[in-house]
């Protein structure tokens, strides 16, 4: 298998590359101020016997998501961080550049603002990295609605109440590029995500987050001008179009089923003996997606929606044990009238973690009730190494 490594230059928008340059001059202006800079690597790779329908993961020996990161604070005002990730597709290395924001560290009444590229923190997980989630594969609900990891380019302003327990009220405003990512056009903004957590600890062994979130994604799918681009002037014209290097699902990693109104709501609880997770932790997770207004020919009844539920078990430091069980509904358009797609997804996953910065995860991943969706009904199983060097991101909750 021959490797190439190209670096997508054509996705570093306006907002990151603001970000990226205001960095850059500060931390070359401060120097002082970069002291507590801190540089960290992910190394992700799997080996797959067969590749899942809608996975990121492809069959045989492949890179998944690894990265390399700088992070720290600029003065006491700013905190940023930059993120060059890379992953294998098609039989090719790609690597793009995944973060790029500033934070503010010291705005009153509880608020924080973020600015660049960064990923959305609507969901349980989509704020992680996917190597850093407990399963090989994420739900079908994020690999369906949200590219598996929806980062973009954009604005956020959090604010988290006085409140005894842990209450944050999120608004981010994104290209939405992710969404529909071979949209022609669209709106500014092209995506909008209003976004509610809410968690609080139960005694010494018990917590519990919930989450819930709201995203109009403004963009126009490019099939939609492509129709009646077809319509007007013939199929010839559309297809030289294409030969000439314009094919708008060329490296569209995003989201195979879009619309224009999502929501999500997720619920996650923890229990750990005496607080104390690093010997042993039980962690249940349930997520839940809805899609509407999926086009000009839908009606109130046609949506997209999808479930997960999953339950890890931490027994000994250095071992946990997990299930997880989603679902996906999802209405396909063709010409005026819909089609039904659907897939069931199973995951039992067994994972050592002999150090802080090493995990070996073995899983075995059934699809099943497939109707619609190209390449399901897939047993796989897949063994998975993850190596962290130096600093790295917080996990979510």
């Amino acid at each position: 298998m021959r490797f190439t490594t190209s670096i997508h230059t054509h996705r570093l928008a306006p907002l990151a590359a603001v970000a990226t340059g205001a960095l850059l001059v500060l931390f070359s202006a401060r120097p002082a101020a970069a002291q507590d800079w801190q540089l960290g690597a992910v190394l992700d790779v799997a080996a797959s016997s067969r590749a899942l329908a809608l996975g990121q993961r492809e069959q045989g020996l492949a890179l998944g998501h690894s990265d390399v990161t700088a992070r720290g604070g600029l003065g006491s005002l700013f905190g940023a961080q930059v993120t060059v990730a890379a992953h294998q597709h098609d039989g090719k290395v790609e690597a793009e550049l995944e973060e790029a924001w500033l934070e503010t560290r010291t705005l009153p009444f509880g608020l924080q603002a973020r600015f660049g590229r960064f990923a959305s923190q609507i969901g349980a997980i989509n704020a992680q990295h996917p190597h850093a989630d407990d399963f090989v594969e994420r739900p079908l609900l994020y690999r369906a609605f949200l590219g598996s990891h929806w980062f973009d380019d954009g604005l956020r302003l959090n604010w988290t109440a006085p409140t005894p327990i842990y209450l944050m009220l999120g608004a981010e405003v994104f290209r939405g590029r992710q969404l529909i990512p071979e949209a022609e056009s669209s709106r500014s903004p092209g995506a909008i995500a209003l976004s509610l957590k809410t968690g609080a600890d139960i005694g010494r062994s018990h917590s519990w987050q919930v989450g819930a979130a709201w995203v109009d994604n403004r963009r126009v799918a490019a099939h939609d001008h492509e129709e009646e681009h077809e319509e007007e002037h013939g199929e010839e014209e559309h297809e030289e179009h294409e030969e000439e290097g314009h094919d708008h699902h060329d490296h569209a990693h995003g989201a195979e089923y879009s619309g224009g109104r999502m929501w999500l709501l997720d619920a996650t609880w923890k229990w750990a003996p005496d607080g104390n997770n690093r010997e042993r932790q039980l962690r249940v997770t349930a997520e839940f997606a809805r899609i509407t207004d999926l086009g000009e020919h839908a009606t109130g009844g046609d949506r997209h929606q999808a479930a997960a539920l999953s339950v890890v078990w931490r027994f000994d430091p250095a071992w946990e044990v997990g299930v997880r069980t989603d679902w996906l509904r999802v209405r396909m358009p063709h010409e005026d009238h819909f089609h039904d797609g659907r897939l069931r997804e199973h995951a039992v996953m067994l994972a050592w973690k002999p150090t802080h910065g090493q995990t070996l995860r073995l899983q075995a991943t059934t699809q099943r009730n497939a109707e619609g969706i190209e390449d399901a009904q897939r047993r796989s199983v897949q063994l998975q190494y993850v190596l962290s060097f130096g600093a790295h991101g917080a996990h979510t909750f």
